[in-house]
């Protein structure tokens, strides 16, 4: 996988339906742990709702989970799951907290208001792409530093840290796909002086 869709932060909002409040919330998480630790403490902070309906879904081992938690089978918890799922969206934990009003709602209804509950929540917590990229780094001298820096960025690299001693060194991180012509323009323009290190591989922030 070389990118995949998340969250950037926690999340919440919330609407009525029929008297009844319904309460979403998001977090981006990474573990199972995280994602249960989430749901306990929404569920400790809402001791007194209807109901704290969940779902998350992780990368790592492919992890789907969810739960009703009390309604009728199929009418919250897999809503939930299901707008997470056809948002593309992973390494998340969805929870909808009800108030109930008084006013049933019916099977269509739960549906209906569980389903825009986790889609209000994962709006709140703003879903964005992370890419795969490796992490490199140059030696150059100062000379060379500020054509350099430019051109790392020109060529769709992003600047993490510049560190400057009796040489210059740029940390930068690059999608795999553009390293190879970086590479090439950066030895064209140092006549071969300076070449590419690279390291690990990491996921940042597509924008």
């Amino acid at each position: 996988m070389t990118e995949y869709k998340t969250i950037q932060s926690a999340g919440i909002d919330n609407f009525v339906e029929k008297r009844s409040k319904f309460i979403g919330y998001s977090k981006p998480v990474t573990t199972e742990e995280e994602a249960i630790a989430f749901i306990n403490e929404l569920r400790s902070k809402h001791w007194d709702a209807t109901h704290n309906v969940y779902a998350y879904v992780l990368r790592k081992n492919s992890i789907m989970r969810y739960s009703d938690d009390g309604e009728p089978q199929g009418t919250a918890g897999m809503p939930v799951l299901d707008v997470i799922q056809k948002s593309g969206v992973t390494d998340v934990v969805v929870v909808v907290t009800r108030y109930f009003g008084g006013v049933l709602l019916g099977t269509g209804g739960l549906v209906r208001a569980y389903s825009n509950g986790a889609k209000i929540a994962l709006e709140a917590g703003k879903i964005i792409t992370m890419r795969e990229c490796v992490l490199c780094s140059i030696d150059c001298t100062y000379t060379q530093y500020g054509k350099l820096s430019s051109l790392i960025i020109a060529l769709g690299g992003t600047v993490d840290d510049t560190i400057f001693t009796d040489n210059v060194q740029i940390q930068f991180h690059i999608v795999p796909d553009y390293l190879g012509g970086l590479e090439k323009q950066i030895l064209d323009a140092t006549c071969g002086d300076v070449t590419v290190q690279t390291g690990e591989k990491q996921y940042f922030l597509y924008e």
